[in-house]
């Protein structure tokens, strides 16, 4: 019997990584703004969010393994089109705007801890750790891949710390129920509370490789989910315990950092703010990695320009034009802005692979009023973000319109003027 790299344990363990990955370290402070001392409630509601879209993406990943993931199951929903060229497209882009998020995050992060203020050193740093990682990654990313697991337990290992630490230094008047804002608030903030769980459709992508897949992928999914959901909601409950609110909005892109700061003083700020970067940087590398891979496979498909076919180095030039892509994302935008897009567009996008799935039922072999809620909370989450954020960023409908125009040209082109077609 062929052994295999991922067995259940191996396969959570992966999951847990790819979402304590930056998105906590971006979201808790944005999320508090909005939901105040309720926003470990949003994270409750962000997992059962998440566990419902990966149950149907566990169920496609074991109908159709293929280390394609998305890509793969919009095909088979709903056939080898331009529609579903244009929204795998669409799910490429989405990751170079999630992994702006991150950098930008990363970019916030640094600067606050060497104490430069601005936009400026926020953009060079973020800019900066871009470049690096997609030069290491066409070099070979071989070093930074076995650090991974390290980074991982180091950051896992810290927020544990942190949470027990926190739980001494609360001051119960910051969580009581004078302190609640609007319910709304709550609601409002589960969009945002979802990117943090961002990183567990990653488990799919690992079935081929996988042991017993039929039985092994459903249980890995459930139990990373869960695990990182008490992980998060200790942590929100921690934040906003030693926070006031103010205190939140004024230090909202870095807020996990700042929690820290009235048990442990200036050192557990830079202890947090330290960890945010490796976690950070750790998911730029495995992001950029995984586009790299997404931007090739796209391009065997027709779906993307054949440069993303041509190798340099250790990896695809795609990468290098991924990274072009990724620039003018971050120096325009703020850390606000890009959040919000990069999660509404997931969001759809997971949303319109879960109605392929309704498609192929009789295949996977999958609950259908399941399905049929992992749709309804995509859709009505990613709505609910929209109207909470058009009032202070009326923009952002201009945003998600341009990412679906270019998403449909780029597939289109591909189609009539180079001739390629999904095979």
């Amino acid at each position: 019997m062929e052994n295999k790299a991922f067995g259940l344990w191996g396969s959570v363990f992966l999951g847990i990584g790819s979402m304590v990955g930056a998105g906590i370290f971006i979201v808790i402070g944005q999320a508090g703004v909005m939901a105040g001392n309720l926003v470990w409630l949003s994270f409750i509601f962000g997992a059962i969010i998440a566990l419902l879209s990966g149950y149907s993406l566990a169920k496609l990943a074991i109908c159709y393994q293929s280390r394609g993931g998305i890509v793969e199951y919009l095909v088979q929903g709903f056939g080898a089109n331009l529609f579903s060229g244009s929204m795998s497209v669409m799910f490429y882009l989405s990751q170079l705007i999630a992994i702006s998020a991150v950098a930008k995050s990363f970019g916030t992060y640094l600067s606050t801890l060497l104490g430069y203020a601005g936009d400026f050193w926020i953009n060079l740093f973020a800019v900066g750790i871009v470049a690096l990682f997609i030069i290491i990654n066409l070099i070979g990313a071989s070093l930074v891949a076995k650090s991974e697991n390290i980074i991982v337990f180091i950051k896992l290992t810290i927020l544990v710390l942190f949470v027990i630490i926190a739980m001494f230094s609360i001051k119960p008047e910051l969580l009581s129920v004078q302190a609640m804002p609007p319910m709304s608030g709550m609601v409002f903030a589960i969009g945002i509370t979802f990117f943090a769980y961002q990183g567990f459709s990653v488990i799919t992508n690992t079935v081929e490789d996988m042991t017993n897949p039929e039985t092994t992928m459903l249980k890995a999914m459930f139990i990373a989910i869960l695990m990182v959901a008490v992980l998060y909601v200790l942590t929100s409950v921690a934040v906003l315990g030693n926070l006031s609110l103010d205190e939140i909005i004024k230090t909202k892109d870095y807020a996990l950092a700042e929690s820290a700061k009235p048990m442990l003083g200036e050192l557990g700020f830079k202890i947090i703010a330290i960890t945010a970067l490796l976690a950070t940087a750790s998911a730029i590398n495995a992001t950029l990695y995984a586009v790299a891979e997404i931007g090739y496979t796209m391009a065997k498909d027709g779906e993307l320009p054949e440069l993303y076919e041509y190798n340099v180095h250790q990896s695809f030039e795609g990468l290098i034009v991924s990274g072009f892509l990724i620039v003018p994302i971050i120096l325009f935008f703020n850390l606000s802005q890009i959040t919000i897009v990069a999660t509404i567009v997931m969001l759809i996008v997971q949303g319109t692979t879960h109605i392929g799935h309704l498609r192929i039922l009789k295949e996977t072999k999958a609950n259908r009023t399941t399905i049929f809620l992992a749709i309804f909370f995509m859709f009505g989450v990613a709505g609910l973000t929209l109207y909470s954020t058009y009032e202070s960023m009326p923009e952002i409908v201009i945003y998600l319109f341009a990412t679906f125009v270019i998403s449909v040209s780029i597939e289109y082109t591909q189609r009539v003027f180079n001739k390629n077609r999904l095979t």
